[in-house]
């Protein structure tokens, strides 16, 4: 007869199965987050769709990365389920702050609603900003030229002072690739004073290119933030459960 490991000689890691384990045959408990999260993940799979390469996130993604992240036996699952925004940890005011791409991740009906309070002290809102931020790693960004919506096609004239397509670009806010683009058949050594060429305002900003297929290795290299290589092995450990 097998003799059982003694509680006190099991691993942290056995330990924390054991309440994943318990947790699962409590359907309740199990699931409590998931409508939260399809509505969440749902928005953002309409509001990237048209963005290039996109493929939807899978939800249950989502319920892993919780139930790794803290679990019904944590203080935090009622407020912080995905644990974004705790002490020391960039990614909520990375997504928030706009500049590493978050302002095109983020729906446009969120944008000022989500803030770095709102995410502290709101399980939704924190489901929200986690799922953002994990979009915003997995997106591959460049600089590039983004035209006013509500712009209109003008004209500016060259001339000795404004001779060069950088300096039409800086003084009638737009781009030099703009330019380039409503211009084809000029070249910078064509302009000429009296010349006139189009443009629209325009300015560069990050935009999205492509994006990184998910997988639990890039969930724990570009969304846990200082944790261990244990992390995969609870990572995949739920998503024995519940994974895509």
């Amino acid at each position: 007869m097998a003799i059982q490991p003694s509680s006190a000689n099991r691993s942290p890691f056995d330990k924390w199965k054991d309440g994943i384990d318990a947790a699962g045959r409590s359907p309740a408990q199990w699931n409590a987050w998931d409508s939260e999260i399809r509505r969440t993940v749902d928005e953002y799979n309409r509001h990237l769709s048209s963005t290039l390469g996109y493929h939807p996130l899978d939800w249950r993604w989502i319920k892993v990365i919780i139930w790794v992240e803290t679990g019904a036996h944590s203080p935090a699952w009622t407020r912080q389920p995905m644990q974004i925004g705790n002490p020391g940890d960039p990614g909520l005011t990375s997504l928030l702050s706009g500049k590493e791409g978050g302002d095109r991740i983020v729906p446009p009906a969120w944008k000022g609603r989500l803030t770095v309070g709102s995410a502290r002290s709101n399980p939704a809102d924190n489901i929200r900003t986690g799922v953002g931020y994990l979009l915003m790693r997995m997106a591959n960004f460049r600089m590039d030229t983004v035209v006013d919506p509500d712009s209109r096609i003008e004209k500016v004239t060259v001339t000795t002072l404004n001779n060069n397509l950088w300096n039409i670009a800086k003084n009638t806010g737009t781009t030099v690739k703009n330019l380039q683009s409503l211009n084809p058949s000029i070249t910078p050594a064509q302009l000429k004073p009296r010349m006139e060429l189009k443009y629209q305002k325009a300015s560069e900003q990050r935009v999205i290119f492509g994006w990184k297929i998910i997988s639990t290795s890039l969930i724990y290299r570009l969304y846990n933030a200082n944790g261990t290589s244990e992390y995969i092995r609870k990572l995949n450990y739920v998503m024995r459960f519940t994974g895509p």
